[in-house]
């Protein structure tokens, strides 16, 4: 396995980590939460870092 692919999945593996901290923080404290927001729009750009590797 290269750098690249190695970067790739811990792209990946970052992708899910915060999603799933987003649906917790989601559930908990609700859709609107600051917290809720923060994870929404860093997992946007890490989404998008992702679209632009491939």
């Amino acid at each position: 396995m290269t750098y690249a692919q190695d970067t790739f999945c811990d792209l990946l593996d970052r992708i899910e980590q915060i999603r799933q901290l987003m649906i917790t923080s989601g559930l908990q404290y609700g859709l609107s939460s600051p917290e809720t927001v923060r994870y929404s729009e860093q997992l946007d750009e890490l989404i998008l870092w992702y679209q632009l590797q491939c």
